[in-house]
């Protein structure tokens, strides 16, 4: 049977919900959601638009991935969220490919969704290879 570890990270990003930073199962570890929120408010989203909230939910990703002892570079799968997918679609892809380095973009699927928590414009979960 494969052990699960629960990650609620006193240092990371204070959550909007309740749910753990991040799961490990086996050698992966799944991260839940991240809103672009400041790290240490966790009522208000950070960028007036999609680039901007997208390098802020990314530096929350990237605060949890280190808090779990894993990093950026073993990012296999995203999830993106998306308040307005026609509009922002352009502008979150190129803060996503600026993350990381060239050629070793992670697989991931972006949607479009009806509301995010806080009004945010972006929202983004991983699955990482630890």
């Amino acid at each position: 049977m494969i052990e699960l570890a629960h990650h609620l990270l006193p240092g990371g990003p204070k959550r909007v919900a309740p749910f753990s930073h991040a799961v490990r199962a086996g050698d992966f570890l799944f991260v839940t959601g991240q809103m672009p929120t400041d790290p240490d408010d966790n009522t208000r989203c950070i960028g007036a638009d999609a680039a901007a909230q997208t390098q802020q939910v990314i530096a929350n990703l990237q605060s949890v991935l280190a808090g779990c002892g894993a990093a950026w570079e073993r990012v296999v799968m995203a999830r993106i969220y998306l308040l307005h997918f026609d509009r922002d679609y352009a502008a979150m892809n190129a803060a996503w490919e600026a993350a990381f380095p060239a050629g070793r973009l992670p697989a991931r699927t972006t949607v479009g969704v009806t509301g995010l928590a806080l009004g945010a414009l972006v929202e983004i979960d991983l699955v990482v290879a630890m």
